[in-house]
């Protein structure tokens, strides 16, 4: 795909809404182009048509363009495990979570490919990502505890969980034809009940 398709400094004013976005989409686009050691700043900020201190605004360092989502996903999986019902056991709270998740991810499904290819181009954000997954793990084990869950069951339902999250990703990212990723969740939830026996 050419970044000559996306003209936002032809088509936008400097100050129009959804900076953020614009500059997600830029610096995804010439990630891919160009790879991301390669692209700069000012590359990122000329292609949607802002400036500099504007991408500086929002992220601190091109990085953060790929990583700013986490927050967001983070607030939303333990949001959700803090409301699950009272009589919950803990990893059934945690699959809610993954799959509210993964309806999240479901919604920035083009986001995600392109941010996958640039991610799995480059061993620092690889780690990144490791690093990512295991903050996600943490705040999920820290909403459990706050549930009342003792210390082994809410870690090991937290880390039982972010890896279901992790192999659904990875398996929603490659299939030739695409399915809704809360569904391979699911499946990976069902198959978690025949290996230990549920079933």
């Amino acid at each position: 795909m050419s970044v000559s398709v996306i003209n936002y400094h032809r088509v936008m004013g400097r100050w129009e809404p959804n900076a953020r976005g614009r500059l997600t989409q830029a610096a995804l686009e010439l990630y891919v182009e160009r790879g991301f050691e390669q692209t700069t700043v000012a590359e990122i900020a000329k292609l949607a048509g802002l400036t500099q201190r504007t991408f500086f605004r929002y992220f601190s360092d091109k990085r953060e363009v790929l990583f700013w989502g986490s927050a967001q996903l983070q607030e939303l999986l333990v949001r959700t495990v803090l409301n699950a019902e009272e009589s919950a056991a803990p990893i059934i709270a945690v699959a809610s979570a993954i799959e509210a998740g993964a309806e999240l991810l479901q919604e920035r499904r083009q986001g995600a490919l392109l941010r996958h290819r640039v991610i799995s181009a480059n061993r620092e954000l690889q780690e990144r990502e490791l690093i990512k997954l295991a903050l996600l793990g943490e705040a999920i084990t820290d909403a459990l505890r706050q549930r009342g869950v003792p210390e082994i069951a809410a870690r090991l339902s937290a880390e039982t969980g972010i890896t279901v999250f992790k192999i659904a990703f990875e398996r929603w990212i490659v299939e030739s034809k695409p399915r809704e990723m809360k569904a391979i969740v699911d499946e990976l939830l069902n198959e978690l009940k025949v290996v230990t026996g549920e079933i």
